[in-house]
């Protein structure tokens, strides 16, 4: 297939590596012509020739959310026997300044692969980095199916599970379990900014969890932000009405009164998070299923994690899950290996056997 990128950032970058290796013929375009000639140089693709006349069959852009309607109107116009999708995280409002453009919908099926990392740019492109992740299309009812089995076609040969759903739906389901979380997560980090550092030196895995992804780029936020506003605008409304639930009945509980109904709002919330967090896929988007957890202290020194694999596998147990905490002021980690609970017991005590200590 003939793919012209336009934009090599990290997932510019990373479709091209990965069309690449499929075998596909990529070609590569930028505003910053640095940025594509390191993207080439990093295999995603080649430079177009000087004075040479590019017939890609499908246009992919890559670029910033904030130019992205034009850039997409600009590609329908330089190619009109192309396909053109969007990578764009948001395509309601992508949408509707292509409908004020008067553009060709017939030839535009917009796209969102659901993959990323907190770094940018091209050098943080991975020719992997759509390996089993959703990639969803967002056809409407101008697209020509042609255009849409086109974006299909290279989402999966990047790796990608295809799904679809219409632009406004895309746009209030990622509201939820993308940019609020997004947000979420930079609130609570933030709190750490004036917090002194004993107090600091007290995280867990538990707030690594909550704030990993608050290192993302501030300037592509408030443009996924701006451009998704109404939706997350909603999402936010209901949130903000549970925390005002919430200082309520802490507020009730801080008086030192009985607070009548105060801990059941408490136990409420939990209770609730409880509910949404078990519907979350489980491995490969299947239906979640419950896991147990092992904890085993790993020894802080080369080859431990290595061993304590060896040593799952010989048992002959399948590692669902797999997280890893540091000991405060110790040459220790805590290692969570979550499993099926019938497998849960049989792996604490045979790996007891083999000298690992269980925590808990």
């Amino acid at each position: 297939m003939r793919v012209h990128v336009v934009g090599t950032g990290l997932i510019g970058t990373s479709l091209g590596l990965a069309l690449t290796r499929h075998g596909d013929e990529v070609t590569l375009e930028d505003a910053v012509p640095t940025h594509a000639a390191l993207a080439r140089d990093l295999g995603a693709g080649r430079l177009p020739g000087e004075g040479e006349t590019l017939d890609p069959q499908l246009v992919v852009v890559a670029a910033p959310p904030d130019v992205t309607a034009g850039c997409v109107a600009t590609a329908l116009e330089r190619w009109p026997s192309a396909a053109v999708t969007d990578v764009a995280s948001v395509k309601g409002a992508v949408l509707a300044r292509l409908r004020a453009a008067d553009a060709d919908l017939g030839r535009y099926c917009g796209s969102h692969p659901m993959a990323g990392r907190e770094r940018s740019g091209a050098v943080s492109g991975r020719h992997d980095l759509f390996d089993g992740r959703a990639w969803v299309l967002t056809p409407t009812a101008e697209t020509r199916p042609q255009a849409r089995e086109l974006v299909a076609d290279v989402a999966r040969a990047a790796g990608a599970a295809v799904l679809e759903l219409p632009p406004e739906g895309h746009d209030r389901a990622v509201a939820v379990v993308s940019h609020v979380p997004q947000l979420a997560a930079s609130l609570v980090a933030a709190r750490l900014e004036t917090l002194d550092e004993d107090a600091v030196a007290l995280a867990g895995q538990g707030l690594r969890d909550v704030t990993r992804i608050a290192a993302s780029d501030p300037h592509l936020w408030t443009q996924i932000l701006a451009g998704n506003a109404p939706a997350v605008r909603e999402v936010l409304a209901g949130l903000a009405e549970d925390l005002d639930r919430l200082l309520e009945a802490l507020a009730a509980l801080a008086d030192g009164g009985d607070a009548p109904g105060a801990r059941g709002a408490l136990a409420g919330v939990i209770a609730a998070g409880n509910l949404g967090q078990a519907r979350i896929p489980g491995k490969h988007g299947a239906a979640p299923t419950s896991l147990e957890t092992v904890r085993v202290l790993l020894p802080d020194e080369p080859g431990q994690l290595g061993r304590l694999f060896a040593d799952i596998g010989a048992i002959g147990v399948n590692v669902e899950e797999f997280h890893l905490d540091h000991g405060l002021g110790q040459q220790l980690g805590l290692a969570e290996v979550e499993v099926l609970p019938a497998a849960a017991a049989g792996l604490a005590q045979a790996l007891g056997e083999r000298g690992w200590r269980i925590h808990g």
